[in-house]
């Protein structure tokens, strides 16, 4: 083993000495290729880069023409040097012209060479180039000599994404690495966001990457591999944590990775033919990455994910870092890139330097994106390839409304997104300006505008947006980005703090709403379902885990003493869960009562309508409670059959449809007969259209996002409420087939000069 793997051992060390002098780009190109050649005994060595324009241009070569560099190129997918690049897979032929994809430049000189050794040149799984070997003779080439071409290329890779090469670039190209990609995703969040990239797992980079005792790092590979697997072991073994279902399927993949002999096999072969450990590491998760990459089976590329992000834990594990640290200090105008990511570590990030957040995964209902969404934070998610095509320090733009990242944009389309955040800055001061002024329409008539929270960063916002209250507190937020459950203490702390930034305002407390797709790692018993949106959740589990619902009233009834309490219950489904739920709020409150606790002024329950069986127990319900709240989100998911997570059909069916708006406008008549409360608290109170038809048909008070009661009451000042209300009686009673909302909407606005 260590006679063959002589020759590359030599050459990594030449490399060594040659990266360490003070050359020129081109000057050092040309000695690698000649340091290669003379190693290899090739009589050619040639290095081609990818341009951005998809062609390889030869930028230095040992043996063909030298009057070609940088005026031979072959197009991406051409001859054998573009197949390479397009496939990033190595090539080994002992009579190359007799390969299919055989096509010489006359220019250089090459068609007396037969065999052929190609390997491109890669970085994060992206082909960069394709270095090349050639000769005259009919060979196979050894695969000790193979890895040494490959362990070469990625010091080339590392040379390229320096910017080492940019100056030998011709006046009008660049490399491939640097150029302009606009992507396309799904809107998670709206808003615009023009920053720098921010790698939330930043690739580690390597720059020690030649060893001096392939024996030491060896032993080095081993120990950070017996850490990672203990660290895993002990992941799925701990007590406290519950890894159900896909979960523990994820680090089952993360030990049966560490555990392969094949993988470690490659990384041990790697240091023996000269690389430090972490080098190896990167060397080896590259080629990984380029196979993912073409890979088509969902399964398969999730799994290569995974394998992925282990390789990245037994980097950090090599170089002394901690799985938490992100030690560098932020750009002032950082956008956050990521596969994903959990909801507590998007809070570890400072706030004010954040702009935008990039997922290539999750969900509009994912815990990331809730989170993302009540901070404010512009997202755009499912960007495929977001995280190997960015580099830290990158210039990209995040627009939230139509669901595109522009990273590396070019000036015309940057200057056209900085007017539109001038054109929404301005938009912005006038909402501010709308802060103070009552919500009341045109003709007088008021609405209670209210917005959602569910953390502590929410609770400025409050006063900045000029809500009359908090509509909707999302309890189960705190659970979610918590490592354990919450005692009664913290939650009792968060209450009182919200009670208190709301100074009299009202506060609407949703008791805790998890399971379906709001899991809670930690929690033990919630176990996969088919249909989890239809499952054991809400105040189905809360009712069946009483324990959870006591401490949580405990904490709200000591939080709000001598104020006004109102809570409300999610997903309620038959009267009779508002019953069992009110007996064991009553048994708290004599429990308190007998300790002397001080208890609140008065205690308000509300339901919420997700459920379209209370749609038939309307009268029932107004009579079981003190208010009630629509949750929109559910309640049409529910109605229509429609995943709102499912990307396919998410947006097939349109909310402002005549059959959900009657349903909608029947809810507010129940509760106007019955002279109870009703709010409507989903997405569709946050946009100016939709909440304007809430209003029109009879709704007084809707809860948003805390950016979207701005535009909501320029739309409300505006709008002659009456004639409104008119009109969209006429608008549900025709035929719902030959009825279009929307653009009865659009026109009444239009006529009206309405903002929307």
């Amino acid at each position: 083993m260590r006679e063959t793997t002589a020759g590359p051992r030599v050459l990594l060390r030449r490399l060594r000495e040659m990266m360490a002098e003070a050359l020129e780009p081109q000057e050092r190109l040309d000695r690698i290729v000649r340091e290669i050649a003379q190693n290899m005994v090739a009589e050619v060595c040639s290095l081609y880069i990818l341009r951005a324009d998809s062609f390889l241009e030869l930028y230095a070569t040992e043996g063909l023409n030298p009057g070609s560099v940088h005026l031979a190129q072959l197009r991406l997918g051409q001859g054998l040097v573009g197949t390479i690049a397009a496939s990033a897979r190595a090539l080994n032929l002992s009579d190359a012209q007799k390969h299919p994809a055989f096509a010489y430049l006359p220019e250089t000189g090459e068609e007396i060479y037969h065999s052929f050794l190609g390997v491109p040149v890669l970085r994060a799984g992206r082909t960069l180039g394709v270095l090349v070997v050639q000769n005259r003779t009919k060979r196979h080439y050894r695969d000790d000599e193979m890895e040494a071409l490959e362990t070469v290329a990625m010091v080339i890779a590392e040379m390229i994404a320096t910017g080492d090469l940019a100056r030998l670039t011709r006046p009008g190209m660049e490399l491939d690495l640097r150029r302009s990609v606009s992507m396309d995703g799904l809107s998670f969040n709206e808003g615009v966001g023009l920053g720098h990239v921010v790698l939330h797992e930043p690739r580690v980079v390597v720059t020690n990457l030649f060893n001096e005792d392939s024996d030491q790092e060896i032993e080095r590979l081993e120990v950070a591999l017996s850490s990672l697997r203990l660290s895993i072991d002990d992941m799925l073994s701990r007590r406290d944590v519950a890894f159900e279902g896909e979960h523990r399927a994820v680090l089952e993949a993360y030990r049966m990775f560490a555990n392969d002999r094949g993988w470690v096999r490659r990384l041990e072969e790697a240091v023996r033919n000269g690389l430090t450990a972490e080098a190896a590491v990167e060397k080896v998760q590259s080629d990984m990455r380029a196979r993912m990459l073409h890979m088509t089976d969902p399964y398969l590329r999730e799994r290569m994910s995974d394998f992925d992000d282990l390789a990245n834990r037994l980097l950090r594990q090599l170089m002394g870092r901690g799985p938490d640290a992100l030690a560098e200090v932020l750009p002032k105008d950082a956008i956050l890139v990521a596969r994903n990511m959990g909801a507590a570590e998007l809070l570890d990030y400072p706030r004010q330097k954040l702009r935008g957040l990039v997922l290539e995964d999750g969900a509009p209902t994912s815990h990331i994106v809730i989170v993302a969404r009540a901070i404010g934070l512009p997202t755009v998610g499912q960007v495929k390839g977001a995280v190997s095509l960015s580099e830290n320090g990158d210039a990209i733009i995040v627009d939230g409304e139509e669901g595109q990242v522009h990273l590396r944009p070019q000036a015309d389309i940057e200057a056209a997104y900085s007017e539109k955040v001038r054109f929404r800055a301005r938009r912005q001061q006038l909402y501010r300006e709308l802060r103070d002024r009552p919500p009341v329409s045109k003709d007088g008539v008021a609405v209670e505008l209210l917005m959602n929270a569910g953390l502590a960063v929410d609770l400025p916002q409050l006063a900045q947006s000029g809500a009359a209250g908090i509509g909707l507190f999302r309890t189960e937020l705190q659970f979610m980005v918590a490592s354990t459950f919450p005692r009664v203490e913290a939650q009792e702390r968060l209450y009182r703090e919200v009670i208190d930034a709301a100074d009299g305002k009202p506060v609407t407390f949703r008791t805790i709403d998890i399971g379906g797709d709001k899991v809670l790692p930690y929690f033990k018993g919630v176990q996969q379902e088919e249909n989890p949106a239809l499952g054991w959740r809400a105040i189905r589990l809360t009712l069946d885990r009483p324990g959870l619902l006591r401490t949580q009233v405990r904490a709200l009834l000591k939080a709000s003493g001598g104020r006004e309490l109102k809570l409300m219950l999610p997903m309620v489904t038959e009267i009779s869960e508002i019953a069992k739920a009110r007996d064991i709020i009553d048994r708290e409150v004599r429990h308190l009562s007998r300790f002397a606790h001080h208890l609140p002024t008065s205690l308000k329950l509300g339901a919420m309508v997700e459920v379209p069986s209370l749609l038939w127990q309307l009268d029932e319900l107004m009579s079981a409670v003190d208010f009630v709240s629509v949750g929109s989100n559910d309640l049409f998911q529910f109605v229509m059959a429609t995943d709102r997570g499912n990307t396919r059909i998410a947006d097939r069916f349109d909310p402002l449809c005549a059959p959900f708006l009657r349903l909608l406008r029947q809810i507010a008549e129940a509760g106007r007969k019955a002279d109870k409360p009703v709010t409507l608290c989903g997405e569709l109170a946050g946009r100016p259209i939709s909440a304007m038809a809430l209003l029109g048909i009879g709704y007084r008070a809707i809860s948003m996002a805390p950016a979207s009661i701005g535009p909501v009451k320029a739309m409300l000042c505006e709008l002659p409420l009456e004639a409104l209300s008119e009109r969209m009686e006429i608008a549900l009673a025709k035929n719902a087939a030959k009825t279009d909302i929307r653009a009865e909407l659009r026109q009444f606005a239009s006529e009206h000069d309405i903002p929307l």
